[in-house]
This record gives structure tokens, C-alpha cells and sequence, in this order.
């Protein structure tokens, strides 16, 4: 038998007092209320950074985000062929998780050491082609 089930029939508010066991009383309201109010110090103790702003988010378009693929998906990608173009796939990074092989050649813009590595080992070679990072041309001559 529950605490409650002692209190059925003997009790009018079952230890509560008249007035805490209505709706939420005596919890100080439901959930997150009165937290600008009469839990104020909880939330300064235990979230201190709930207020004002944190960190900075770099301009848009001074972001690199690249497409990757993991050295693991490219005897899949590559077929019965011994070479693969990676910019034809959308992908401009090779990143060097799982394992590898078979010889390929590959051909990408970027690559990871561990990716070169790895591709090398089975036997194969990976290209860094040159992409249209023109962009910067103009700072360059100055």
C-alpha cells in the first residue's frame, strides 16, 4: 500500500495542508516557472551562462566546408575502374577512415595524410588536382 492509499478515508488533504495540495503549490509552480522570480538564485547557481550571448559565429562566407569521403567507400564508389575523379562525385576531401585494398588512383582536391597514407599502402595514388580557389589571386599580388 502507497503512502497515499494509508491516508485514503482518514485524512481530508493526505499531509499536504489545506492549500499545497492544490494544482502545484508547494512546488513553487510547474516545470521552469518563476524562474525570473522566486528561483532566480537557482538558476544564477546551477546555469550560470542562461543569460547573454557565448562565443561568435564566423562570417558565411569565410567558412571552408567540404564535401568528404572516407578512403573506406571508395572501392564501392570506383567500381571495376583503377582511377576515380572524386570531383565528379561531389566530393572535394578525402579523409582517411576504414580501410582500403585496392590499388586506386585518385584524384581529389584535398586529402588527408592518413588518406594518402592509407590509399599508398594498397598499392595506389592519390592526385591533389588544383581547384577554382581564384578567390585569392587578387590578394596575392598585392
Amino acid at each position: 500500500m502507497g503512502r497515499t492509499g494509508k491516508f485514503r478515508g482518514r485524512s481530508r488533504y493526505h499531509g499536504r495542508g489545506k492549500k499545497a495540495g492544490r494544482g502545484a503549490g508547494k512546488r513553487g509552480g510547474r516545470g521552469n516557472a518563476g524562474m525570473n522570480k522566486h528561483r532566480v538564485m537557482t538558476r544564477i547557481k546551477y546555469m550560470p551562462d542562461h543569460w547573454g550571448m557565448h562565443g561568435f559565429n564566423r562570417d558565411p562566407s569565410l567558412r571552408t566546408v567540404h564535401n568528404t569521403v572516407n578512403v573506406s567507400s571508395l572501392a564501392n564508389m570506383a567500381g571495376e575502374s583503377d582511377s576515380i575523379n572524386l570531383a565528379e562525385f561531389g566530393y572535394d576531401k578525402l579523409l582517411g577512415s576504414g580501410r582500403i585494398t585496392t590499388a586506386l588512383n585518385v584524384t581529389v582536391e584535398h586529402a588527408s595524410a592518413g588518406a594518402i597514407e592509407k590509399v599508398e599502402a594498397a598499392g595506389g595514388t592519390v592526385t591533389l588536382a588544383q581547384g577554382d580557389d581564384d578567390d585569392w589571386e587578387e590578394f596575392e599580388e598585392e
